[in-house]
């Protein structure tokens, strides 16, 4: 049975994470998203939180904490509330240690997960999304293919979180109509990074498109080796981490707005008694609370290990539409005012408006 108590731990993280997410994220993200950069120092401070290492077991230098999908949702929620930016770099390691740390080889969660138990900040990164009309994650471009000991790997990605500075890369590509996951180290030739992406929203993130032409890489680096990877589960837990993350955004954006309604006067009365502005007020609210229902149900069944692909399936493309239509009347609550960089909203919808092309730049 779904239990809606989070445990002592539970919340103990969840308080940790909501006040970083005010007292650190709150107070520069807007200066991040107009400079397009986000300082070390506060990246640092949440490395140190361990929300990546966290869940990696003793053996590999880490704390050894349960992994839960419930957990990560309210972490990512609260974090996007504060900046979705802020939070995609923050968590983009997990992008490549958690696979590794699930569905990857012995001899593999030996050699990487170390990297990420340390002081500092490790970026490694993971490249599914490809630069053409239609994507499918099911249906890749980008090809692997087996010569003798080496996979040879081409193809063209894009929103490639961190590729510029990663030293590790998760690359997706099809092998023979499935969709697998290989481990590319910095350096290996064939690899090559793009410019960074100018993009409409997460404008503090940098994204790159990576081109993959000859890329080979030993046999042993596909991930999971000869048993590849269960690529479903891991699109399942893209999934819920970016309906958590819309939870977020839009959860900041409804705030604000029904905040400014309360305190904007017009006509002698606050905006928020029109009873136009009150009805979209509500309905964002209930919006925001289903979402996180199903994005929780999806949650759930992933950390019970049972089938979750028609769950996250589900809260993602709710996630989707809702975290546009909150923002966009949050805007429209504002009037003019929304229209300005004075105000946050229309950073909240620049956001918004990309997560139905976000997939596999999150997880959980």
């Amino acid at each position: 049975m779904i239990s809606f108590s989070p445990t002592e731990e539970q919340q103990m993280i969840v308080s940790m994470a909501k006040q970083f997410a005010n007292d650190e994220i709150r107070r520069i993200y807007r200066q991040c998203d107009e400079n397009g950069t986000i300082p070390e120092g506060v990246i640092d401070t949440a490395w140190k939180m361990g929300l990546t290492s966290s869940s990696i077991p003793e053996a590999y230098g880490g704390p050894g904490g349960e992994r839960s999908a419930i957990t990560g949702s309210l972490i990512a929620e609260e974090l996007a509330w504060g900046d979705l930016s802020i939070t995609m770099h923050a968590l983009c390691p997990a992008l490549f240690a958690y696979p590794i740390l699930e569905m990857g080889t012995d001899t593999q969660r030996k050699k990487y997960l170390p990297f990420f138990c340390g002081e500092k900040y490790k970026a490694a990164t993971a490249a599914l999304i490809e630069p053409r009309f239609g994507f499918d994650p099911c249906s890749l471009l980008a090809t692997a293919r087996l010569e003798g000991k080496e996979y040879v790997l081409n193809g063209e990605k894009c929103y490639v979180p961190l590729a510029a500075e990663a030293d590790l890369f998760l690359v997706y590509a099809a092998e023979n109509g499935s969709s697998q996951g290989f481990i590319i180290e910095e350096g290996t030739k064939g690899l090559q990074v793009g410019e960074r992406e100018k993009n409409m929203g997460i404008k503090a993130l940098a994204t790159y498109e990576i081109t993959l032409k000859n890329c080979r890489i030993a046999k042993e680096d596909r991930l999971g080796g000869e048993k590849g990877c269960d690529f479903s589960r891991i699109m399942n837990s893209s999934r819920v981490a970016l309906s958590a993350m819309a939870v977020g955004v839009a959860k900041a954006a409804m705030e604000y707005s029904r905040d400014y309604a309360r305190e904007r006067v017009a006509f002698g009365e606050p905006v928020a008694s029109r009873q136009a502005i009150a009805f979209m007020l509500a309905e964002m609210a209930i919006e925001i609370d289903a979402t996180r229902l199903m994005t929780w149900e999806a949650a759930w069944k992933l950390d019970r290990k049972d089938e979750a692909t028609k769950e996250a399936a589900l809260a993602k493309a709710y996630a989707d539409d809702m975290v546009l239509m909150v923002t966009d009347r949050a805007v429209q609550i504002l009037g003019g005012h929304g229209y300005v960089r004075e105000h946050p909203v229309e950073l909240w919808l620049r956001n918004g408006r990309g997560f139905t092309t976000f997939d596999g730049m999150a997880t959980v």
